[in-house]
């Protein structure tokens, strides 16, 4: 499958079956993941694998951040949890939002590597991914911040992934003003 394939069939499975990918199947996707464009290679993110209890953990976590009784069963949507990590670097000629920028295009890109291995993927967020008992959770540190989770898993059969509308690309693309 091309680039172009890959992106023109990508699309989100809301519902996923209990399969995930190992821990070995999972570093070569993120091997590659890891080659998106990061201006003086700082390498500003980190990828947490939640697997078993980690999701309860996590539901513990959004619970505690809202306020809650119970513990939020949304991480138990998937058997594999992605979060996906802004670690920031100090430096003079790469801003945080660009770093922010380089994070966001590797889960991406792991979420395009895994879909095309077969796996059903969601990213999600939620205004918890910025509260402090998630955080917590995760162990993320002072220059950090959690832009989501992909949610991964199996494809259920005789399910369909959720649709998604096509591109107006020549809206888009406009040309500079004057």
């Amino acid at each position: 499958m091309t680039a172009l394939e890959a992106m023109r069939r990508r699309t989100s499975w809301s519902k996923v079956a209990d399969a995930a990918p190992t821990r070995e199947q999972l570093l070569t996707l993120i091997e590659a993941a890891g080659r998106v464009a990061d201006h003086s290679s700082l390498r500003p993110w980190r990828l947490i694998e939640l697997r078993g209890d980690d999701r309860r953990v996590l539901g513990a976590a959004i619970a505690e951040a809202g306020g809650d009784d119970e513990p939020s069963t949304k991480p138990l949507r998937a058997p594999l949890l992605v979060a996906i990590v802004a670690s920031y670097r100090p430096s003079a000629k790469v801003p945080r939002w660009e770093q922010q920028a380089v994070a966001a295009g590797v889960g991406h890109a792991l979420s395009l590597l895994l879909d095309e291995a077969g796996w059903g993927v969601m990213w999600r967020t939620g205004w918890y991914t910025r509260s402090e008992p998630v955080a917590r959770a995760h162990g993320l540190g002072e220059d950090e911040e959690l832009l989501g989770w992909l949610y991964v898993g199996g494809r259920p059969e005789g399910r369909q992934a959720g649709r998604r509308r096509s591109v107006d690309a020549d809206g888009l693309l406009t040309r500079m003003p004057g």
